[in-house]
């Protein structure tokens, strides 16, 4: 996908252990056209997920050639993302332990927002 110009991050594999995830992955969404967060049950575990939808979502507003956010909800309902269901409340308490509010407030606002696009809803067969 590189070759075509597609970058995909992915928190496991991407960022190297000890690199600062901010100047990288921030830089690469600033250039983006298009950026596809994809939800999972497991997404909101990841701070690392977290701190970069906000950006994404500034980027969207604020770029003269505004960059696409398309949200693809892999076994989860939007409804799990605007956080009108339990589903990633706990993974969003602990972090605001570790974050504090106002950060874990940007997140879920975020969130929010996004989840408010129209996406693709995909679901494991198997």
């Amino acid at each position: 996908m590189d070759g075509a110009g597609i970058h995909i991050f992915k928190d496991d594999e991407d960022i190297k252990i000890g690199e600062i995830i901010g100047g990288k992955l921030e830089g690469t969404i600033k250039r983006s056209t298009i950026c596809i967060p994809i939800f999972s049950r497991n997404y909101a575990l990841s701070a690392w997920c977290l701190c970069n939808l906000p950006y994404m979502v500034d980027c969207s507003r604020n770029r003269d050639n505004k960059a696409m956010i398309l949200p693809i909800f892999f076994n989860v309902d939007t409804q799990d993302v605007k956080l009108k269901t339990v589903l990633y409340h706990d993974a969003l308490q602990k972090h605001e332990q570790k974050f504090g509010c106002d950060v874990v407030q940007r997140w879920k606002e975020a969130l929010r927002e996004v989840a408010s696009i129209k996406g693709w809803n995909l679901k494991d067969k198997g």
